[in-house]
């Protein structure tokens, strides 16, 4: 066989050899791709022979072509042309690729990924920059959703609900961007979470007593810190028999339960209209008799409505928000309050965050890019026009290592929530030792109390 890239001739019929430079490979490409398009245009496949039809017409283009390459560099151009028609194009072996978190395209030549919490570029390239807009039109299409120079930036989901934006010029200077959230195919357990280190056992029994005892809370966090992957294994804990309604921007909970209503926005059709917020939806599901309201996110004026449904027997009501750590996150929601349109002084609003929230969960991705549960603080009441936070579990960090491993531990305060008899009335009776006393500290206190 002769080197890659050179043509090698079997038959007389065959173009005599010659080099194929990049450009040439891309021409070549660029044919194939046009024949089978011409070819399914003529006769459409259904969708379940789609994938037979254009390998057959694939085959058959590249015979008309009478070219002969390498074994190697033809399975690597029939690979990269089924990509193009069949999946993302050049960052379709990405995204199979369970190591990897996300996906960011920068412009056509500039594509980083996440692994291990980690940002790495890689050598992945894109022809140009029409070539990143066919798979963007790829994504959007099947969804009825649109991106032009009027509406350059779109929100969507890939059908394995991967979350996917995409941004166009003239808003984005370099070219066009995409972000790939990936969906993860197996759904992490709390028990994981503990082997990983991001949480404690403790923590996880205390969050489990606090989600069925149907107390109000939040997970905050900076983006990629695993709020949603934390959000779905709390929801998982919510009982059987209670009616729940989620409400996402990208549907991307998992819950298990039967009983659930699930409500995703809608974004303005072309000439405008029939858009659906996340405000809207929180306000229709106060309709829907629902014993849980999950929002996947909140970030605007629907925090006031969700605010209220919490204070009006709406409790075990769970969502989550950009915040890096709870005191922030409490700011955060006071923001967003006022964003609703509603001219209400700020101590009411605070009010009404201080009797809705019960508990602030903070995720954190760490320097090392492991994630972990760096605050689980209470939301303990007002004192003056102060909101009153008790933190019950907190991060140490002690050290970082010569590779750059954070070395803390995850700790108990040895603070009681106020809302302990709530957890009670529930049926959790949680011991001492989950808030921090040591055996020793049970036995000498029960020493003190027998003198």
């Amino acid at each position: 066989m002769r080197e890659q890239g050179r043509v090698v001739v079997n038959n007389p019929n065959r173009v005599p050899p010659t080099n194929l430079q990049p450009a040439d490979m891309a021409k070549l490409k660029a044919f194939l791709i046009n024949a089978i398009t011409r070819e399914m245009e003529a006769d459409p496949p259904v969708l379940s022979e789609r994938q037979k039809v254009i390998q057959e017409n694939l085959a058959k283009a590249y015979q008309q072509t009478r070219v002969n390459l390498p074994e190697s560099l033809r399975q690597q151009l029939f690979h990269d042309i089924q990509d193009d028609l069949l999946g993302y194009g050049p960052i379709q072996p990405l995204l199979e690729d369970p190591t990897i978190t996300e996906v960011m395209v920068n412009g056509y030549n500039k594509i980083y990924i996440e692994r291990k919490g980690k940002l790495i570029k890689t050598n992945v390239t894109f022809e140009n920059d029409e070539h990143v807009m066919r798979i963007i039109d790829r994504i959007i299409l099947p969804l009825g959703r649109r991106v032009d120079a009027d509406s350059p930036s779109v929100d969507a989901r890939l059908p394995d609900g991967s979350r996917v934006n995409a941004v166009i010029p003239p808003v984005a200077l370099d070219g066009p961007s995409i972000t790939i959230r990936k969906f993860a195919k197996d759904k992490l357990t709390i028990q994981q979470l503990i082997d990983l280190g991001s949480i404690t056992a403790q923590m996880a029994e205390f969050l489990r007593a606090c989600v069925i005892s149907k107390l109000n809370i939040i997970i905050s966090g900076g983006t990629g810190s695993g709020k949603t992957t934390l959000l779905n294994i709390l929801s998982s804990y919510i009982p059987e028999e209670d009616r729940i309604v989620t409400i996402e921007d990208a549907a991307e909970l998992r819950l298990q339960q039967d009983h659930i209503v699930r409500l995703e926005t809608k974004v303005a059709n072309l000439d405008g209209r029939g858009q659906v917020t996340t405000r809207d939806l929180v306000k229709n599901s106060l309709r829907m008799r629902p014993d849980r309201i999950v929002v996947g996110e909140v970030r605007g004026g629907e925090a006031l409505d969700m605010l209220q449904a919490m204070n009006t027997g709406h409790d075990g009501s769970l969502t989550t928000l950009h915040a890096n750590s709870p005191r922030d996150a409490l700011s955060r929601l006071e923001t967003m309050c006022l964003m609703s349109g509603m001219d209400l002084p700020l101590k009411v609003v605070r009010e009404q965050i201080a009797s809705a929230i019960d508990v602030i969960v903070q995720q954190s991705r760490i320097k090392d890019g492991s994630r972990k549960v760096t605050a689980v603080t209470e939301v303990a009441g007002m004192e003056g026009d102060t909101v009153v936070m008790t933190d019950i579990f907190k991060f140490e960090q002690n050290t970082v290592t010569s590779d750059g491993k954070v070395i803390g531990e995850l700790k108990p305060t040895g603070i009681r929530p106020l809302f302990t008899t709530r957890l009670e009335a529930a049926g959790f009776k949680l011991g001492p030792e989950v808030f921090g006393a040591s055996v020793a500290d049970i036995l000498s206190a029960g020493r003190r109390r027998t003198r």
